[in-house]
Parts: C-alpha cells; sequence; structure tokens
C-alpha cells in the first residue's frame, strides 16, 4: 500500500485526531486557525478546542484578494496565481502558529481548509437553469498540504453541490452532531459577511434540522465603509450609531424576492453588494444622504433580515433560545437591534455552548474532515434538503 494510504488509513483507525480548521471569511480580516481535538463520530462525536488565533493578513494580500472577489470578469493570470499564493498564504500562518503554541507539525493529523469564497453562483441567484449550481473557493490543498507537511482536506463545498446541494451553508452538519438538545429548540446564527442560521429542534418537535442563510450580516456595511471611510469595518457601530435610519432606502433594500423564498436557500455578497445598494438608493432617491445615514440604515437592514427569519422559523416552537457567533457578535448597535427584535427570547453568545465563538466556523470545518475521516454520510442524513455526503479532497504532503 501506498505509505500515505497508510498514514491515511492510521489516521481514521486512532481513537482521537489533532485536526486544525480553517477560515477565511467575506470580511477578509485575517485566518482563523482553531486546533482541535476530536474523538468518535457522529453523534458520538467529541470536540475540544485546543488553541485559536486569527492571523490578519497585510492590506496587499486583501487588495489582491479583493480583485477577484464576487466578481463576474477577472484578471485569468492573477486567479490562477492567487489559486496557488493564498493557499501558501495561509500554510504560512499555519507554521507560525504551531510555533506560537509549541507544537510540531507532524504532531498534527490533519488541516481542514475552507479556502478563500471568491464567486458563490447557485440557480437561485444567477438565474440560469442551464448551468448548475456553483461556487469557488481558491487556496489549494495541494500547496498546504506540501508546505506543512500535513495531510490538507480541502474544498468541501464541491462535493455538496455535485449531491445536489447548492454549497453552503454548511454549518447544520457541524451544528447537528455537535449541539443537537433533547429539550432545547436552538437557533444557531452566525453573522459573518452573510447571516445564516442552524435551526436544531429538540426531540419533542416533528421538524428536521437545516441550515439557511438569512440574508446580508456584515457584507453590506463593511464593503461601504471600506468605500467611503478607508476602513475594514464600522469598529464598534461608531459611524452607524451617529446616523438616522432611512425608511424608503430600508424598504427598498427589503424588496428582494429573496427574503419572501422558503427555507434552506442560500445567498452571498454576489447579490448584496455595493451595486444593489446603489440600485435602492437610486429608487428611493436618498443617494445624496449623510454617510452615517447609509450606515444606520444597513445595520437596521441587517438586523431586520435575521430577525424576521427567526421569528418565521420559532412561531408556535416553545423552550427557543438564539446563541450566536461570527463578526457580527462584536456589533453592538446589530446586537442591539437583534435583541430588541427577539425580545420574547433568550439571544446569548455562542459561547455559552462552550464554544468560542470567533472559533466556531474554523471547529466546525475542523469537525467536516474528522468525518470524511472516520465519520460516514449516514451520520447527517435527517438534516433537511442537504445530502448525506462526507465531503472534502485530500491532499498528501
Amino acid at each position: 500500500m501506498n505509505q500515505q494510504l497508510e498514514r491515511l488509513f492510521s489516521i481514521a483507525e486512532k481513537k482521537e485526531r489533532l485536526i486544525i480548521g480553517l477560515m477565511s471569511g467575506t470580511s477578509l480580516d485575517g485566518l482563523d486557525i482553531a486546533l482541535c481535538k476530536i474523538s468518535g463520530s457522529g453523534k458520538r462525536t467529541k470536540l475540544a478546542l485546543i488553541e485559536f488565533k486569527t492571523s490578519p493578513f497585510d492590506e496587499e494580500f486583501r487588495n489582491s484578494v479583493r480583485s477577484v472577489f464576487a466578481k463576474k470578469n477577472v484578471d485569468l493570470e492573477l486567479l490562477c496565481q492567487l489559486n496557488a499564493s493564498v493557499a501558501l498564504e495561509h500554510a504560512e500562518l499555519i507554521l507560525e502558529a504551531l510555533k506560537e503554541w509549541n507544537i510540531l507539525p507532524q504532531a498534527v493529523d490533519a488541516i481542514a481548509s475552507h479556502g478563500q469564497t471568491i464567486y458563490h453562483a447557485p440557480q437561485r441567484l444567477t438565474g440560469n437553469l442551464q448551468q448548475p449550481n456553483s461556487t469557488l473557493q481558491i487556496g489549494d490543498g495541494d500547496h498546504i498540504a506540501v508546505k506543512t507537511g500535513i495531510i490538507t482536506i480541502s474544498d468541501f463545498r464541491q462535493k455538496h453541490l455535485a449531491a445536489g446541494g447548492e454549497g453552503a451553508p454548511l454549518a447544520a452538519y457541524g451544528d447537528y452532531l455537535l449541539f443537537s438538545d433533547e429539550r432545547e429548540n436552538r437557533i444557531l446564527l452566525n453573522i459573518g459577511g452573510i447571516a445564516n442560521f442552524t435551526f436544531l429542534p429538540s426531540a419533542n418537535t416533528n421538524q428536521q434540522a437545516y441550515a439557511t442563510d438569512v440574508g446580508p450580516g456584515n457584507t453590506l456595511m463593511n464593503q461601504y465603509t471600506f468605500a467611503h471611510f478607508g476602513k475594514e469595518m464600522d469598529e464598534d457601530a461608531h459611524l452607524a450609531k451617529q446616523g438616522k435610519v432611512q425608511n424608503g432606502l430600508l424598504s427598498e433594500l427589503e424588496s428582494n424576492v429573496f427574503f419572501s423564498e422558503s427555507f434552506p436557500k442560500t445567498t452571498g455578497p454576489e447579490l448584496f453588494s455595493l451595486a444593489y445598494l446603489h440600485n435602492a438608493q437610486e429608487k428611493s432617491n436618498s443617494s445624496g444622504i449623510p454617510h452615517e445615514d447609509v450606515l444606520a440604515t444597513l445595520c437596521e437592514f441587517s438586523a431586520n433580515s435575521i430577525v424576521n427569519s427567526i421569528l418565521k422559523q420559532v412561531q408556535g416552537l416553545e423552550n427557543v433560545c438564539i446563541y450566536v457567533s461570527g463578526g457580527g457578535l462584536h456589533n453592538p448597535l446589530l446586537m442591539d437591534k437583534i435583541r430588541a427584535g427577539l425580545k420574547a427570547y433568550p439571544v446569548e453568545s455562542f459561547e455559552k455552548l462552550g464554544l468560542n465563538p470567533d472559533a466556531k466556523e474554523a471547529c466546525l470545518f475542523a469537525l467536516l474532515a474528522n468525518e470524511t475521516l472516520a465519520g460516514k454520510p449516514e451520520n447527517v442524513q435527517q438534516i433537511k434538503d442537504s445530502p448525506a455526503v462526507c465531503m472534502g479532497k485530500i491532499s498528501f504532503p
């Protein structure tokens, strides 16, 4: 047998595995690196977060990715180069983190790399039924594996697409295995660039678990702040707090057919872009309003999208709790609006479930890699409208 396959087999047979989960979101603030100790598989999975850090990207790297992100027309040569250079950057940041943690690369069983999403194109977004659902993440797994010397599992979303899904959101798989509860109906809300939630029904309901996007999280606020203030984000909602919500603009922002579609569904910054905002401003005659008013309205837009979607799901249910993770958790104005809209239900940080909310997504990809190594598709067959698959391509050093 090939020595690499023997190594893979031995890892799959271990009682517990050390897996690094990686996540780089659309905000491009940095690479989340989560070192996880995972035992078992399926509903018997146990995950412990050993180390975590977010390694920031430099401005040159961010700008390179932005030049191809969510654009229909890009420099193909640059895209080809970025597929390798993003992977090499991620690999370098992994090695730096391991050195900081005094852990040798050979002690790590696998890396789970989400990659960097540059385009998400489900049919519901493109409207082109002649082409399949598609999505593209760059950051080649072979480059990560060779540079780190660690088996790398990457490109998770392609199997989801191939099996009939839309490629997103994938959180339902890990959420269902780790955080389902017998008595509590749980909404696991993640506010990244796009906001999504996983619904985990208690044993007392006849509903199924599922994950769905609900609309913009931070993406429009971040894009606007960068375009007009040169900052990556409106930190602590300092600018938005100075503005006033413009109801005409808000009404136009909320008029998209996406918000009336049934769950589960998926979207991305390809829809909720600055062009989407500018179109809404033109229709509402609000193009000349202060930047602070725009940001206040965008914050209201994100909050309403989240609140309305959750209220639609939890109607008629008792013993409901919402647990929040993602960058939006650190936006005090957004969280105040969400809590006000969901005042009948407790809204908690994901930390209450025993996991660092900033590390959650990276940990969930480590769990997906664990399922690929030691699990089986039947472990997730109870998730509504999600193919029961193990995901990810395996790259050897």
